[in-house]
């Protein structure tokens, strides 16, 4: 635009900036807006990276707390077995015989049994004996095999020693002698539907 003199008016002029630099103001908003782009998102990837190490965190913890004490139960078991092994030597006619002093003794042993077997439980090791279950290779361990045409074929006919679990997992698997001879043994059967009983 022009004024009454017809030189350019100045503040005309002004207002519209020349096309380079338009084009450079474009070109920062456009690199500023990209820019942006990247850090929310690498601020998300941190976010959730964040929360997928407390997860995991909080996870470690639970384990940590729950198997942490796996190498001393271990241990400890082998002190279970031996004790367990001390009262099987005398039989019920032995112990019937035994005088006061024996009996007492006998007693103590027992009593330190029950003790360290609830002690064991209260920080989760449980004892599992599967005597007539299923032969399951994750829980059990096949010492040998036992003729016995009474019960079904992978049965466990006998347990040699008692396994131990902690949490979810076998501490110790269960030594055991499996049935063979028996009949197959039978496929479990599927849960009755509510339906058909009504029919």
């Amino acid at each position: 635009m022009t004024d009454a003199t017809g030189r350019p008016d100045d503040a005309a002029a002004e207002a519209a900036p020349p096309a380079d630099e338009a084009k450079r103001i474009a070109d920062l908003v456009e690199a500023l807006t990209k820019e942006s782009a990247d850090y929310k998102d690498k601020l998300l990837r941190t976010l959730a990276e964040m929360e997928n190490l407390r997860r995991r965190t909080d996870r470690e913890i639970v384990d940590s707390r729950t198997y942490g004490i796996s190498n001393f139960a271990r241990d400890i078991l082998a002190v279970a077995d031996n004790i367990n092994r001390a009262l099987g030597a005398l039989d019920k006619e032995l112990r019937d015989k035994a005088d006061a002093a024996t009996k007492a003794l006998l007693d103590g042993v027992e009593l330190t049994e029950r003790e360290l077997v609830k002690v064991l439980e209260q920080h989760g090791v449980n004892k599992f004996e599967p005597l007539g279950e299923k032969f399951d290779p994750n829980l059990h361990q096949a010492m040998f095999e036992l003729p016995d045409p009474t019960k079904p074929a992978g049965t466990v006919a006998q347990v040699v020693q008692p396994g131990y679990m902690i949490g979810e997992r076998v501490l110790r698997p269960a030594l055991v002698a499996i049935a063979k001879g028996g009949p197959k043994f039978a496929p479990e059967a599927p849960a009755n539907n509510d339906n058909a009983d009504a029919q």
